[in-house]
């Protein structure tokens, strides 16, 4: 069995710890159903922070999806068995996102919501990639980035026509469709922003080849270029992002308007931003304590079976907040966008959040490191190379 790259696991499992912060804020956090925590107007500086240190998580999940497709390639050296093994994959990341994943997050088994997330848009990204296996992995890079710099100049929309509007949608920018009486789409993750980051992070895979000392020098530059030029560009207040900055009412909250990008679609400046921070995360992790990077990268090497397993659990949890809250199975209001919670105020404060953060992530730490043990002892069980 081929080794592991130890900075890709870590820098997987680190955002995938911070990812599980978002997802138990979401579901639990009393404040969810009020304004987006992002609002300057109406947040605090703790509760944006909270939401914004995430934003990490869903281009580094992306981008290093794309690199450890091209691990994968080169590990079989086979096209023909590559393009096969990502056309399935992808496949199998959507059924799953539009089943099991679609059932943690709401709990109606009438699905009247389809939510098309993060793992949909790696899906359908490496669909993509499979498609263009053949073109040379130059053409590849340049066609992520053209994507990254220029989907920005994509309408909202293009028609008012339901099915094309929905193709639309799905392609290039977030948005409801009304499929049926019963049946609701959301295209939160459209796909072909994020199969920019997606082919990306392939091209850049051929990086992870080179002798480790020489791949951080690159990997410093680059994240450092990066966010210097997401500086400047974001200075100038044009091209990169639909949302300006703003003078605020006092030089904090000026600061957090310059940083707040737009993630629904990844504009140019949010993924120059949090790519950027991704490559130092990558470039520091061989410096980080080897206990705790050891730690971590069990996260990491079980990214896909962390995240169904994780939205269950926050979902579970949620329901034992409401019940010794004094709510009854009752109160629980299912929907499109409702997950159970009662139409009355619940939750918890802040605060409570984080410590039920790291207990949910203490929790998971002993069976991520089972199946991660059992996945690779057990490596000629197909169906464990899609999960």
């Amino acid at each position: 069995m081929p080794k592991r790259i130890e900075s890709i696991d870590f820098t997987r499992g680190l955002v995938m710890i911070i990812m599980a912060l978002d997802h138990v804020r979401e579901f639990m956090h009393n404040g969810t159903y009020s304004p987006d925590p992002t609002n300057l107007q109406t947040t605090t500086a703790f509760l944006f922070l909270t939401r914004w240190i995430t934003h990490i998580c869903a281009p580094s999940f992306v981008f290093l999806a794309g690199t450890s497709a091209w691990l994968s390639f080169r590990k079989r050296n086979n096209p023909a068995e590559t393009r096969k093994f990502l056309l399935t994959r992808g496949i199998v990341l959507i059924v799953l996102e539009i089943t099991l994943i679609n059932f943690a997050l709401w709990f109606d088994i009438r699905f009247r919501l389809i939510l098309l997330e993060v793992i949909a848009a790696i899906g359908f990204g490496l669909i993509i990639l499979a498609l263009m296996l053949r073109v040379p992995v130059y053409l590849t890079a340049v066609t992520g980035l053209l994507i990254i710099l220029l989907h920005n100049l994509m309408p909202q929309s293009l028609t008012t026509e339901p099915a094309p509007g929905l193709i639309y949608s799905i392609l290039f920018t977030p948005g409801l469709t009304q499929v049926s009486s019963g049946l609701s789409l959301y295209v939160a993750y459209p796909v072909m922003p994020w199969a920019g980051i997606l082919l990306t992070g392939f091209a850049t895979g051929r990086l992870f080849e080179i002798e480790p000392a020489r791949r951080n020098r690159i990997f410093l530059i680059t994240g450092i270029s990066l966010l210097i030029l997401f500086t400047a560009l974001r200075f100038l207040n044009g091209y990169g992002d639909p949302s300006v900055w703003t003078q605020q009412k006092t030089g904090f909250f000026t600061f957090l308007s310059f940083i707040n990008t737009t993630k629904y679609p990844p504009s140019l400046l949010f993924t120059i931003f949090f790519t950027g921070l991704m490559f130092l995360v990558i470039t520091a992790s061989g410096r980080i304590n080897k206990r705790f990077r050891d730690t971590v990268s069990v996260f990491g090497r079980v990214p896909f079976f962390y995240f169904v397993i994780h939205l269950y659990l926050i979902h579970l949890a949620m329901f034992a907040i409401l019940f010794l809250q004094g709510f009854s199975t009752g109160d629980f209001q299912f929907g499109v966008f409702r997950n159970g919670r009662p139409d009355e105020v619940s939750g918890v404060s802040l605060g409570i959040i984080y410590i039920i953060w790291a207990g949910i992530v203490l929790l998971l730490y002993p069976v991520c490191r089972w199946y991660s043990r059992y996945k690779a002892e057990h490596s000629n069980i197909r169906i464990l190379r899609y999960l």
